[in-house]
């Protein structure tokens, strides 16, 4: 064979190998490749090249993912049966991680995400679960996310859609509320008649005290009787002679 066939041959299999070896990977991936079985590098976004000694044990999404976890009939700190109902939003942060030492990180984070969820109800008062949620998710993504860290994934965010309590507890709760409600309008009503009294007895002090200021106000009360509905009021002899003073011929008014 001549030798420039030789190396004709010879390049048209080293691009034929090349070809064969090229692998693509999209932006949101990243492919976790090993020579001879042990770990060699994680590989993408975009080309690289796979030798025929090499192989990818797994393509890992690094995208946001969600898992939705339930708890039902499970005992908050002051023994209440409660059904919760949340969303994890977790993340590949480390590739090898993912690959290597767990089999399947997605179905751990699952179920870890269940128990994580189940140890905060039993921790939590359940007065403090209803009114105090964001506490709640910050403790469990804490919580999930210190089993996760060995395993490459780290937890975003952590929300609680849904908090069920039996419908009994509902109603014992709604006329509790409604009886605080009726106790602090008692009490707003009682401080309003207070200062009411206070005033009127501070009123009394000033009339006491000036005879003219409580005919200028016997007279006010007068005109407010009559200035919208036609009436007939007799008066005193001694409260229409103080007004005949004022206002000469009133000892009737209409």
């Amino acid at each position: 064979m001549m030798p420039g066939m030789l190396v004709v041959l010879l390049a048209i299999g080293f691009f034929a190998v090349v070809i064969r070896s090229t692998r693509i990977v999209q932006e949101w991936r990243r492919a976790v490749v090993l020579r001879l079985g042990r770990f060699q590098a994680v590989r993408g976004p975009g080309v690289y090249l796979l030798w025929p000694w090499d192989t990818v044990a797994t393509v890992i999404d690094l995208r946001i993912q969600t898992t939705n976890i339930t708890a039902e009939q499970a005992l908050t700190k002051d023994t209440v049966a409660v059904g919760v109902d949340a969303i994890v939003f977790w993340q590949v942060a480390d590739a090898r991680a993912a690959a290597i030492n767990i089999v399947n990180y997605a179905e751990a984070i699952e179920r870890v995400s269940q128990t994580s969820l189940r140890e905060m109800i039993g921790a939590t008062e359940l007065s403090r679960l209803l009114s105090d949620r964001k506490t709640a998710d910050a403790a469990l993504r804490e919580t999930i996310a210190a089993k996760t860290l060995d395993w490459g994934v780290a937890v975003r965010a952590v929300e609680i859609r849904d908090v069920a309590i039996p419908a009994v507890l509902q109603d014992a709760m709604s006329r509790q509320a409604q009886a605080e409600r009726e106790r602090d309008a008692r009490v707003t009503l009682a401080s309003a008649e207070q200062a009411i009294a206070e005033q009127v007895i501070a009123a009394a002090e000033i009339y006491g005290r000036n005879p003219v200021a409580l005919q200028l106000r016997q007279m006010n009360l007068l005109y407010e009787m009559n200035k919208e509905r036609g009436a007939t009021v007799l008066i005193p002899t001694d409260m229409a002679a103080s007004l005949g003073r004022i206002f000469p011929g009133a000892e009737q008014a209409e």
